[in-house]
């Protein structure tokens, strides 16, 4: 479940993923980086999908994050489950069990791709190639590829899909070496939203009869 939660974390906030080669993948990196990072909050709700033809799967539900700095709030029904993160603290919500095992954010999760991290996490560790443009559900969009350096990785390849005009993702495609296809659509994006810090902690008192588990 952790692992689906980083695959989905890798395609949504992919917005920022750069490394060192081509020239026209970087300049439209830039550009999205720089506007991802302008918003003081961003609010997504989207669709994904699992996808493997050898195995003849195709699943698709539905998701929603919250991002406010080090901050997030990812919310995925499918898992009945809701993590809240303060930038410190990690608490991971299994709503149907009523149980919250809390965790901390280590500095090894650098490395990982997370909610917390991925919008610092393309400055190491990426390589990257513009493919061309296409035209997406009507919406012109820049296509590129990013390949982990470390070869280790569960992923081979990101593919995203950045809105020529408002330099957003409007679609990405993780590859996964064991044949899985995780496909994200944003559905809508908000930015600017006022969030209180207390929103990203999980606050017990609202959900009564919760067992905590501190795995700190």
């Amino acid at each position: 479940m952790k692992k689906f939660v980083y695959v989905v974390a890798a395609l949504l906030f992919a917005m920022n993923l750069m490394a060192q080669q081509d020239p026209k993948a970087k300049e439209v990196l830039d550009k999205l980086s720089q506007t991802t990072k302008s918003y003081k909050s961003i609010q997504i709700e989207f669709s994904f999908t699992l996808e493997n033809k050898k195995s003849n799967v195709n699943q698709t539900n539905e998701g929603e994050v919250v991002l406010k700095g080090k901050s997030y709030r990812l919310f995925m029904p499918v898992f009945s489950m809701e993590i809240f993160c303060d930038g410190t603290t990690t608490w991971s919500y299994l709503t149907e069990a009523k149980e919250c095992n809390i965790s901390g954010v280590e500095e090894d999760d650098n490395g990982s791709l997370n909610p917390a991290n991925v919008f610092t996490i393309y400055e190491k560790g990426f390589n990257y190639s513009y493919v061309g443009e296409e035209n997406l559900t009507g919406k012109a969009v820049h296509v590129l590829d990013l390949f982990p350096v470390d070869k280790s990785r569960e992923f081979i390849k990101v593919r995203l899909y950045v809105d020529k005009v408002k330099f957003q993702i409007a679609k990405a495609q993780t590859f996964n070496k064991d044949g899985n296809t995780y496909i994200l659509v944003l559905k809508s994006m908000k930015t600017n939203m006022e969030f209180r810090d207390d929103y990203f902690k999980f606050d017990k008192s609202k959900f009564p009869g919760v067992e905590m588990n501190d795995m700190r």
